[in-house]
């Protein structure tokens, strides 16, 4: 079996310096105190680094990032934050070398609990050594580490007893001690010399990933994120409240003088008119702000399906809500009756994705009616993602309206002809995949098999459901305790 043992940091990676994932956890796990306390220290880490002594550095980042923490916590953000930021710094010319061989090997002086899944899942290694977190008996980290340099090499080359590895792949710089456990060496750039003419494995991509940053904190990035965030929390607080007060006809003038817009493509429909039945637009689902912006282009207040929003998030909602209950039945007859009112949106993803790719679309809306018109939601945000698996999804317009220049992009498609609907004897699942195709190829999206409780599974341990007997006090509460992090 021919094996490969390659650094993470600087090789398979393209960074050799993880100070930004470290600045991940301090900001997911804890807050904007021990992010700032961390962002602060980056000249004393980076004096260390330049007199040799990188070592401290790492074990200066480790502890200032991660004491007092839950492990729990920990493992949440290596989990569902920092395999999206690995992913988009990922080296494809080491990537392509490392996956020729049959045992991969990965090697890190990152805590191994903060990569090992990425590494395993998406890059499909084998094995992972790195230094071990000091966890305390009541399960927080210490912000120590239980071992060096010298000791992660030892433990590399005890996987090699019986036989050396063929590849050795990493810097020339490199403090990792096992340059001579391989018979060949590569250091970085890598150029692919096609050792194998086996076929070429693809990374596992991160389809789902939560947190609230955009980009991966770097020093620099780090610092303009904290300069904003006073005049990001200002601008959300003055959007909100002219969004509020103004007629939907005056909003897309309004937004363009606070830095948002709105992009839109295609011929939207008109207000149904007497007695005939409303007409049911079917959305990607982007953020909880869709089915509003929506609205807002339409310049009137269409209804929006939903099912586990908060009930915060309902009572501010600028639209109305009409609330589900996933029982089919009971459901089925809630959205005719919206129907026979007027129109109607449902996003049949039934929750969001960041990623180029939809979710499964539910075929109860293809059941309901034949009047469909598809619609395209898509979205860019420079420092604040507006969507969160674990977090306050009350919070979720604020930080959509904390960001500099939000933008919107909104695509109507043409109405579905009768013989694309179950009118024709179509399934309404063959409805359901239609719409959703027709969607992805506008977008330039990939469909996908997975559902919400797939995401929520990854991201959050749980189904992705919010109590419906969750009180507006009790909401309040969640939502100020959302801030007590940013004060540690």
């Amino acid at each position: 079996m021919e094996s490969v043992v390659s650094e993470l940091e600087g090789t398979l990676v393209k960074d050799p310096v993880p100070f930004s994932y470290f600045m991940l956890v301090a900001f997911e796990a804890s807050g904007l105190i021990r992010f700032a306390l961390l962002l602060l220290l980056w000249p004393m880490i980076r004096l260390l680094d330049v007199l040799g002594m990188d070592d401290a550095g790492l074990k200066l980042m480790v502890f200032v990032a991660t004491a007092g923490l839950r492990v729990s916590e920990i493992e949440s953000v290596s989990r569902a934050v920092l395999p999206k930021f690995y992913m988009d710094d990922i080296d494809m010319e080491a990537w392509k070398v490392f996956s020729s061989y049959d045992k991969r090997v990965v090697v890190t002086k990152t805590p191994r609990i903060m990569v090992e899944r990425f590494v395993k899942e998406h890059l499909r290694a084998d094995e992972v050594v790195g230094s071990e977190l000091v966890i305390n008996r009541f399960g927080f980290a210490t912000g120590f580490v239980d071992g060096d340099i010298a000791s992660i090499s030892s433990r590399v080359a005890k996987l090699f007893v019986d036989e050396e590895p063929i590849l050795r792949l990493g810097r020339d710089t490199s403090s990792f001690q096992f340059f001579s456990l391989s018979q060949e060496q590569m250091h970085p750039p890598v150029a692919n010399q096609n050792h194998h003419n086996r076929q070429l494995l693809r990374p596992l991509p991160v389809i789902f990933h939560d947190g609230r940053l955009v980009k991966r904190p770097t020093p620099s990035t780090a610092l303009l994120i904290l300069l904003w965030m006073p005049f990001g929390i200002l601008l959300a607080t003055i959007r909100i409240i002219i969004g509020l007060m103004l007629p939907m006809r005056a909003i897309p003038y309004v937004s363009r003088l606070f830095g948002g817009k709105i992009i839109v493509k295609g011929k939207p429909p008109p207000p149904v008119s007497g007695s005939s039945s409303g007409v049911l637009f079917v959305c990607t689902h982007r953020t909880l702000m869709d089915p509003v912006v929506l609205s807002t282009v339409l310049r009137r207040k269409i209804p929006a399906v939903t099912y586990s929003i908060s009930r915060l998030s309902e009572i501010l909602s600028p639209i109305p809500t009409v609330r589900l209950t996933r029982i089919r039945e009971v459901d089925a007859e809630k959205i005719k009756l919206e129907l026979g009112n007027g129109d109607l949106v449902v996003c049949p993803e039934g929750t969001t994705c960041r990623e180029p790719f939809l979710l499964r679309f539910s075929a109860l809306f293809a059941e309901l009616t034949d009047r469909i018109v598809p619609v395209a939601m898509n979205y860019r945000v420079g420092f604040f993602h507006a969507t969160t698996a674990k977090g306050c999804k009350a919070l979720d317009p604020i930080f959509f309206f904390m960001n500099p220049r939000p933008v919107y992009e909104v695509t109507f498609l043409n109405q579905l002809p009768v013989e694309a609907t179950c009118s024709s004897g179509k399934s309404p699942h063959d409805v359901a995949n239609y719409v959703q195709r027709i969607l992805a190829a506008t977008l330039g999206f990939e469909c996908t098999n997975f559902t919400r409780k797939d995401k929520y599974r990854v991201l959050a341990g749980n189904d992705g459901t919010v109590s419906c007997t969750t009180s507006f006090v009790d909401q309040v509460k969640k939502v100020v305790s959302t801030f007590k992090p940013f004060l540690q």
